[in-house]
């Protein structure tokens, strides 16, 4: 019996730890990140800088390559992730955070399942903020809900965050706005509000903290914030409430709460890092990690800085999560959102 069982623990040692063949190793390889965007976009900085060093902490510190892949906005570069990438831990994408919208709505385009994606970690959020002249008669929100006549908010179409906002604030606040949309750009409706043709626009924080007129706007005080999307009061818009804040404020509707959790979800996870379905646990921890500890690495934060690319991560359990939650939505709020989208 003894040497029935020395011999099977010789046979043990003799076959590779489980623990060994189980963990990836990426050594003489290369990792590619697919990016649905040209370069010189946000998307492909943001990828290119991660690609220098998240390496260093891969098994074996391979290669890692950014390769732009267009069309669709961005639904090209999903849905070949999602398709034809193999789940080897050797394909990541980086793609539009918000191209959940598309299957939300059942757009027929789309093969993937935002779900199912495995979500590596997310550089940086950006929720939405609301902002008003400051000559206005609105100061707060709950001036908006009372006001005789509603205050003109601008945007360029009915299908992005500029309409949507302030229609979600009418759907979960009962705060009005006269939303003038047709506009040609961006800068066209900061030139409206300067002109005084509107009031207000909605637009992601990473614009508004990054860029003119807004930069000067700040500073001159001609314009204030009424309201931020995040579920957390950014540093910046400390004094700002939240629209979850105001939604317990005004006790909205479970619909609306729901609608507000599908619309702003994609500031939460605003530069997202995600592999392919089907992807062994082991290589999944792996990536994650890898990325956790880029994004913490002093080259690579002194990186951002030198690009201008804001850092505030969030890790891939806590976007698989968020995923989730955009994503299992009841039929009534997908109903509305529909309608919200003109569909």
């Amino acid at each position: 019996m003894r040497k029935t069982l020395i011999g099977a623990a010789l046979a043990l040692l003799a076959i590779p730890s489980l623990g060994r063949a189980q963990t990836p190793n990426f050594q003489g390889k290369t990792v590619t990140i697919i990016v649905g965007t040209v370069a010189g976009d946000l998307y492909d900085l943001y990828a290119r800088a991660i690609a220098l060093f998240m390496g260093r902490y891969l098994p074996g510190n391979p290669n890692i390559i950014v390769q732009n892949m267009l069309g669709a906005g961005h639904m090209i570069a999903a849905n070949y992730l999602y398709t034809v990438s193999k789940p080897d831990g050797l394909t990541m994408g980086a793609i539009n955070a918000g191209l959940y919208f598309e299957q939300l709505i059942g757009r027929a385009e789309v093969k993937f399942d935002w779900t199912k994606y495995n979500w590596i970690g997310n550089a940086t959020k950006s929720p939405q903020v609301l902002y008003m002249r400051a000559d206005s008669p609105f100061k707060t929100i709950e001036d908006v809900r009372v006001a005789k006549e509603p205050p003109k908010c601008g945007t360029t179409g009915l299908s992005n965050m500029g309409y949507f906002v302030p229609k979600l604030l009418e759907e979960t606040l009962n705060a009005k706005f006269n939303v003038i949309s047709g506009y040609q750009g961006g800068n066209e409706v900061d030139l409206g509000v300067e002109r005084g043709e509107i009031q207000c626009r909605s637009l992601s924080t990473e614009a508004y903290f990054s860029r003119e007129p807004f930069n000067t706007w700040r500073k001159n005080g001609f314009t204030r914030e009424l309201v931020q999307g995040g579920r957390v009061r950014l540093e910046k818009l400390a004094n700002v409430p939240t629209i979850y804040e105001l939604m317990d404020k005004y006790k909205a509707p479970e619909l609306g709460r729901r609608l507000a959790t599908a619309l702003l979800a994609s500031g939460e996870f605003h530069r997202p890092y995600m592999a392919p379905p089907k992807m062994r646990a082991e290589v999944v921890k792996t990536l994650r990690e890898a990325f956790n500890n880029t994004m913490k690495d002093p080259d690579f934060v002194a990186e951002a800085k030198k690009k201008r690319l804001d850092l505030d991560p969030t890790t891939g359990e806590e976007v698989q999560l968020l995923a989730s939650e955009a994503l299992t939505q009841p039929k009534d709020v997908i109903d509305r959102l529909k309608k919200l989208m003109g569909k």
